[in-house]
């Protein structure tokens, strides 16, 4: 079996709207419906898996749920993992099961995503608490090419996580970094 490796970048736009636009605009179909994505990512308590920038992950959405390890590949312009990815029933219990394991959550995300298809690469808009991005995951050639029809090249592309994008906005505005989740209404 060959371990699946993903493949993406991150692209900023001002609005949700304005995402949407103009992904629609360069032909995109759309493919999953806007949905609210719970994540919480787990270690040890000493932190072993974030020493080694590896991502023990859970999210769910709708109903639907999923556990995620990730670990990095090196290159110089998209950023690329090893992605291990399988549904579970209950998300909420296997949260339970990881934390009697000795795992801890360290970290909660929210995002709004909605998902479109484009040639061979995944497009989807994601709605953050800390900004608006448009999300490419799919072959090199496919990225790029669909980076170029939104108008955006290399130097356009985020490469950072989500999480670091939380702590880098936290740290511009001066407040701690916690979690990073839309206010409850």
């Amino acid at each position: 079996m060959s371990t699946p490796i993903e493949r993406e970048i991150k692209l900023r736009f001002d609005s949700p709207s304005a995402a949407r636009e103009a992904v629609l605009a360069i032909g995109a179909r759309p493919s999953t419906p806007r949905r609210l994505q719970a994540d919480a990512l787990f270690d040890t308590d000493d932190r072993q898996l974030s020493a080694q920038q590896q991502i023990l992950r859970v999210r769910i959405e709708d109903d639907h749920s999923f556990v995620t390890f990730k670990s990095p590949i090196e290159h110089p312009t998209l950023k690329l993992r090893e992605e291990l990815e399988t549904s579970v029933g209950d998300g909420r219990m296997l949260t339970a099961i990881l934390e009697r394991a000795g795992f801890r959550l360290w970290f909660r995300y929210e995002k709004y995503r909605e998902e479109f298809t484009l040639d061979d690469v995944i497009v989807a808009v994601d709605e953050t608490p800390v900004g608006t991005f448009v999300e490419i995951e799919g072959s090199d050639h496919g990225i790029a090419a669909a980076a170029v029809a939104l108008g955006r090249g290399p130097g356009d592309f985020v490469l950072d996580s989500y999480r670091t994008l939380f702590v880098q906005d936290c740290a511009a505005r001066g407040v701690a970094a916690t979690h990073m989740i839309f206010p409850l209404d």
